[in-house]
């Protein structure tokens, strides 16, 4: 059984710095988030037409997805403590910046720019990593992504409220305005307050740096090409975000630049193969000894874990609201609240998930949620306005919050097993792993919502459950449990060994 963690001991430094690191968390999602909730006020004030805020919401994801392999690396070389404060400064930067554009093309190039702000996660992996041993990762880790993950439904209930506010008090023009420089500033506030009131490690801990950097290591010819492989569906995604803003559908951007821009990402790829094969072409004359080598796969099955967990929460989110409005013919308004209840659960359910990998095994626990997450889109597929004339207007409702909420509680809590175990991996390289993991949420939100634009919301609820269950197959055969220790070479080069299971 895991060890219990007292969040109210504030005279523990291990918990002072799970509570700084959440916060720093919730801030960097509620900056990445902040456009949403605004976008009514936005809309007005530019004059915005319903195709450019698609295109907006695009980009607002698009930089995430390289943004967190290259944070994921950077991590794990200089640090999170350093990171952290410099992603929560240059966030509150360009967060000021697209609240002083004029134009809808200065505020495209801001929010594609802002979609940096969406890596911040993969640095706080490492440093809960860093801080607990494997017995309370996981909670600590639900704790960390559930609680900060938390910050864009927190942009969501207050960010029109302080808006409202500063046009009736301040500007009537430029309410809105003020409320994200505002949200900025408290950005690059808090990240000198989190530079001073953390350290990386514990007092007397060694923090562990990879060998190389610019790509991950492995640690023998097979897991070269599955790392390869694996590569080949980050770049699929970025191009399926340029061709959805292509003349073949939104039509922001010409012909020529769509292929400009898959000829840069295929030439980047064979870049990056190349580079990779700089940094592990040693494993094919010389085999890595046994006590320091990992298991790609294992990286490989969390990537595609939480492709069907928080990919899917990504894009359930974007389509609930209007959803829920279609389906029982509720107000704007209440339509919003019913569909909230999907994302409400992530402060309890993320660190259930976390508890629940701790002591029931992490390989069974991602197997048992994934399970419950296909059922739970299966129930949410079966969600019509037939409910209204079977069980009556108001069970009806109560009902589809119901299931709703049994759903979202089987993805966040999946979510939480899968970062239970990055950090149990391989030390040196948790932030790599982590950013790999984080870019294929975003990939799988992609496909997702890439799907609905195709099919109604029953089948595109049942192709989430039907992924859901390939990938749980997938987690029960390759899946292992990690076990006993992994060893770490520190800069001096003594080698130490660390608990893992």
């Amino acid at each position: 059984m895991s060890e219990r963690i007292n969040l109210f001991d504030l005279k523990s430094e291990r918990i002072r710095t799970l509570h700084f690191t959440w916060f720093a968390f919730f801030i960097s999602f509620y900056i990445w988030f902040n456009a949403a909730p605004l976008m009514v006020f936005i809309k007005d004030a530019l004059d915005l037409t319903p195709q450019q805020i698609k295109v907006l919401m695009i980009l607002n994801v698009a930089l995430t997805i390289p943004s967190r392999i290259a944070v994921g690396m950077l991590v794990d070389k200089f640090g999170p403590r350093i990171m952290f404060s410099f992603l929560l400064s240059i966030s509150g930067v360009l967060c000021i910046g697209f609240a002083m554009t004029n134009t809808f093309e200065q505020m495209a190039i801001m929010r594609f720019l802002l979609a940096f702000v969406g890596s911040g996660f993969v640095i706080g992996i490492r440093m809960i990593g860093e801080w607990f041993p494997h017995k309370q990762v996981g909670l600590a880790e639900g704790i960390y992504g559930g609680w900060g993950n938390f910050g864009s439904a927190g942009a969501a209930l207050t960010l029109p409220t302080i808006a409202v506010l500063l046009s009736e008090y301040v500007d009537p023009v430029n309410g809105w305005r003020y409320a994200l420089g505002i949200s900025g500033l408290v950005a690059m506030g808090y990240s000198v307050i989190f530079y001073i009131a953390v350290r990386d490690t514990p007092k007397g801990s060694t923090y562990f740096k990879p060998n190389k950097t610019g790509a991950m290591e492995v640690t023998s010819p097979g897991d070269f090409v599955l790392y390869l492989l694996m590569n080949i569906p980050l770049y699929l995604a970025l191009a399926l975000l340029v061709w959805k803003l292509s003349p073949v559908n939104l039509g922001m951007i010409n012909e020529t630049a769509s292929y400009s821009i898959y000829g840069l990402l295929v030439a980047v790829y064979f870049f990056q193969t190349y580079y990779v094969y700089e940094i592990n072409k040693g494993v094919f004359t010389t085999p890595v000894p046994e006590i320091h080598r990992y298991h790609f796969k294992q990286v490989a099955v969390l990537n595609w874990a939480y492709f069907c967990t928080f990919g899917s929460e990504l894009a359930v989110v974007s389509m609930l609201p209007l959803f829920y409005f279609t389906t029982f013919d509720l107000s704007p308004v209440m339509a919003g609240m019913v569909a909230a209840s999907f994302a409400f659960v992530n402060l309890v359910a993320r660190p259930a998930g976390g508890f629940f990998s701790d002591n029931f095994g992490r390989r069974n626990a991602l197997i048992i949620l994934l399970g419950g997450l296909a059922v739970g889109y299966f129930m949410m597929n079966l969600i019509s306005s037939s409910w209204v004339d079977t069980f009556g207007y108001n069970l009806a409702i109560v009902l589809a919050i119901a299931v709703t909420m049994s759903c979202s509680l089987f993805v966040m809590a999946g979510e939480g097993a899968v970062f239970s175990v990055v950090p149990l991996i391989k030390r040196r390289m948790t932030g790599q792993i982590a950013g790999m993991t984080g870019a294929y949420g975003n990939v799988g939100a992609v496909v997702f919502l890439t799907t609905y634009s195709f099919v109604d919301e029953s089948t595109f609820f049942l192709t989430i459950a039907a992924a859901a269950i390939i990938v749980m197959i997938g987690v029960a055969i390759f899946m292992e449990d990690p076990k006993g220790q992994t060893a770490e070479i520190a800069e001096d080069g003594t080698v130490h060994m660390i608990d893992v299971g």
